[in-house]
């Protein structure tokens, strides 16, 4: 009987073993999937990110992640080339829960050429409506005269002669 015991408490022994050693792990892994590299990173963007750290340490010395997925490399233009969107939707501050989103959406940063947009959304996608490149958003209700779950989208499309994007008002 009491071999039987140590029997089963080495097993839960080495069982403990190998929980804490995939609880370690998993945090290693956790914590190397909110980093991400910013090598390459435009300078315009890169500034979005030193700034948002920099807010970050400033309110009661926060810890700054930016999350896996805040930096996509997608044609914006429809020149096949891929530009550059920063999504503060990634952005986390330990200290702050709401330091980079509110009621409104989050920042995206859409940098074509060397030309930033910075648009407040709730999502965001890309659509082909032919010859355009057309960047849709999910944007506040308010913007389309109601309040935050009022449906409301804004299409905007890039200008190339002009180096703008062009939208319509909501009505």
């Amino acid at each position: 009987m009491v071999s039987r015991l140590v029997e089963k408490g080495e097993r839960a022994g080495a069982g403990t073993g190998l929980v804490v050693f995939c609880v370690i792990s998993a945090a290693f892994n956790t914590a190397s999937a909110h980093a991400q590299d910013l090598s390459g990173l435009p300078t315009q963007l890169l500034e979005k990110v030193e700034a948002a750290q920099q807010a970050c340490s400033d309110f009661e010395n926060g810890q700054f992640a930016l999350e896996l997925g805040s930096i996509h490399r997608i044609d914006l233009d429809g020149d096949i080339q891929r530009g550059w969107v920063l999504d503060e939707a990634g952005f986390a501050c330990s200290t702050a829960v709401s330091l980079y989103c509110g009621t409104g959406g989050c920042m995206s940063h859409f940098l074509v050429e060397e030309h930033l947009f910075s648009l407040l959304n709730q999502g965001w996608d890309m659509a082909n409506i032919s010859p355009l490149r057309v960047l849709l958003a999910d944007v506040h209700g308010s913007q389309c005269g109601g309040i935050n779950p009022t449906p409301c989208v804004v299409a905007s499309v890039w200008d190339s002669d002009e180096m703008v994007w062009r939208s319509t008002g909501a009505e």
